[in-house]
């Protein structure tokens, strides 16, 4: 028997399980899925949380319940991999591998910057991209009356890099709601030129920014975070003032993977960004947040790159050249607030553009286009994710690839 290890059992691995059990025959492999957590988190719940869109237990299950039959579990914190002998070590014991997936994702690293991950972490310095921050937050805001604002990124890449936005959007409407928003100053503070990493799509987020008033602060390289006087401060010596800081810190992957050896600068495994196979590993796989692709880092990408990768792994079993075949295609739903919602769909070659989505000249949605459909859109999402994403099921009429069709290209 042959043996292929799965590391990480968040939307990546989970997907990547439910994909191979059905592909792989039984009496030939053994499929192993190793994680420390015994909870699987809806992560893009994690922007709804703090304005109590969503409760907590909407964002969190078992994850061990998604693990189809077939498919061993193994609960246990990964030391390393030891790639030159096909070895996982586990906190306690070994796992050897023909095949080996990493999906370790990624995480939050406030210590990367100074002052931030200090005695104001969560107090008046926040995130809202894991669970205890989104909770922390929403505790915050409930009692929030007046004040600064600042929505900040620290450094690209990040999941999901319309969340920040996102979150700036919803508070622009949550704090109108609450009938406070005069009162309410709202920055938004990025490292990039513009509102977005698609030019096209930072216009219009940009134009978004200016209708709502919040303020936009680009090209902010932030060097420390000035906690005793409510302050962020760039390597110009740039500031700008906060009394509640909500900021997405540096993006990295998993301590496992520089404990390895494995990693780029950020912890994110060297990847082929069309096949997903290591380049340095022939027998060692990357998707979903642990690659160093230059495709979004969200749950969509996952998706498309789990239907390439689980061809890909057959046709190198049989000894067959991979497919170049994941262009990086991402969509998301942008949260505009007000009950209304963007969609963009994009890959690394084709930036957002407007036009209809999933069926070319029908829809029902639009690209682009604020509308409650693509609210409810992003609603229902959390359906689909935990009862057809996860398990691998096919979602209809979305295609792994970007499709061009019904899209108005520009040239």
């Amino acid at each position: 028997m042959r043996n292929l290890v799965i590391l990480g059992a968040g939307t990546a691995g989970t997907m990547m399980a439910n994909h191979l059990v059905k592909k792989l025959p039984k009496k030939e492999w053994n499929i192993h899925i190793v994680d420390q957590y015994k909870t699987h988190y809806y992560q893009p719940g994690f922007l709804f949380l703090p304005f109590d869109i969503y409760t907590e237990d909407q964002v969190k299950k078992v994850g061990k319940k998604f693990i189809p039959n077939g498919v061993e579990y193994i609960q246990q914190k990964i030391d390393r991999i030891d790639s030159e002998n096909n070895l996982v070590q586990l906190e306690n014991g070994v796992l050897s591998y023909d095949i080996l997936i990493i999906a370790t994702g990624s995480k939050i690293a406030p210590d990367e910057v100074e002052g931030m991950n200090g005695p104001e972490w969560q107090k008046s310095i926040f995130d809202f991209y894991t669970y205890e921050g989104a909770v922390a937050l929403r505790d915050k805001l409930r009692d929030f009356n007046k004040g600064k604002v600042v929505v900040h990124v620290t450094e690209m890449p990040i999941k999901c890099p319309v969340a920040p936005l996102e979150f700036a959007f919803l508070a622009d409407s949550y704090f109108e709601k609450k009938g406070i928003r005069k009162d309410v100053e709202i920055t938004y503070v990025t490292p990039l030129s513009g509102a977005f990493t698609k030019e096209y799509t930072s216009k219009t987020l940009g134009y978004l920014l200016e209708e709502k008033n919040i303020k936009l602060v680009p090209d902010f390289a932030i060097e420390r975070v000035d906690y005793e006087n409510n302050k962020i401060v760039d390597y110009i010596d740039q500031e700008v003032d906060y009394d509640l800081l909500v900021t997405v810190p540096t993006n990295m992957g998993d301590e496992v993977i520089e404990r390895s050896g494995l990693g780029d600068d950020l912890n994110f495994v060297p990847t082929h960004p069309n096949t997903l196979q290591s380049t340095e590993n022939e027998n060692i796989f990357v998707i979903g947040d642990a690659t160093n692709v230059p495709a979004s880092k969200a749950g969509s990408v996952a998706h498309f790159q789990a239907e390439t990768l689980t061809d890909n792994i057959l046709l190198y079993i049989n000894n067959k050249p991979l497919k170049e075949e994941f262009d990086g295609h991402a969509n998301c739903f942008i949260e505009t607030g007000n009950n209304k919602a963007l969609l963009i769909d994009f890959n690394y070659e084709q930036e957002p553009v407007t036009g209809t989505f999933p069926i070319a000249g029908i829809g029902p949605l639009r690209l682009l286009k604020e509308s409650i459909f693509n609210h409810w859109g992003k609603l229902a999402f959390r359906w689909i994710y935990w009862n057809m994403l996860l398990k691998g099921i096919a979602i209809p009429f979305v295609s792994r690839n970007l499709s061009l069709k019904g899209k108005n290209i520009k040239n």
